[in-house]
């Protein structure tokens, strides 16, 4: 009887390790489809990260076509008589360098715009360093007086507020145009 028991026991372990076998082969199985599922949603999220990147500078191009046209109108009622407005400036110097989405231009000043669709407070700081590296990026406008502003078609009060602290001219849209936002009292910041 107990050489029955054993071989009952052997069978028993046997059937145990088969049946272990098995449910480790399918949970291989299983793995790989996550890790595949995975991979695959992983291409998809990547696809749609881009897609909403280049929505985004869509938009942004949007908000620069916009302001461009205005800009000569909207600066010339703010006492800044603008010859020209350049779009889209990339400049590399000494191993710095910045990108500029229009520059507005005169024989003494020019107002270096950063264009969002959205405009955030980290945008504002983001662009007093750009303005700030005008003049060394740009030596033949070095004794110009250079001023800075931030153009939106969506722009949060409190980040309106904050590049009009930060001296810079606040543009926004208004139905089909653009206008500024600054009151009458406001001193843009001279760089």
């Amino acid at each position: 009887m107990e050489q029955a028991l054993t071989l009952d026991a052997v069978a028993f372990f046997k059937e145990v390790r088969d049946l272990y076998k098995e449910t480790d082969r399918q949970f291989r199985e299983m793995s790989k489809e996550t890790d595949s599922k995975f991979k695959d949603l992983a291409v998809k999220i990547e696809k749609v990260n881009s897609s909403v990147g280049d929505l985004g500078n869509r938009l942004g191009d949007f908000v620069e076509e916009m302001v461009r046209p205005a800009a000569v109108k909207l600066f010339q009622e703010r006492g800044i008589d603008v010859h020209q407005v350049s779009r889209d400036i990339h400049v590399k110097r000494d191993g710095d360098e910045i990108e500029i989405d229009l520059l507005v231009v005169n024989d003494g000043e020019l107002v270096v715009v950063e264009c969002k669709s959205n405009l955030s407070v980290d945008d504002v700081n983001e662009h007093i360093e750009r303005v700030s590296k005008v003049k060394k990026m740009f030596p033949h406008y070095r004794d110009m007086k250079v001023m800075g502003a931030v153009a939106s078609m969506v722009m949060q009060e409190n980040v309106g507020k904050y590049a009009y602290k930060k001296g810079f001219f606040v543009l926004c849209q208004s139905g089909d145009t653009m206008e500024i936002r600054n009151d009458s009292k406001f001193k843009a910041r001279v760089w």
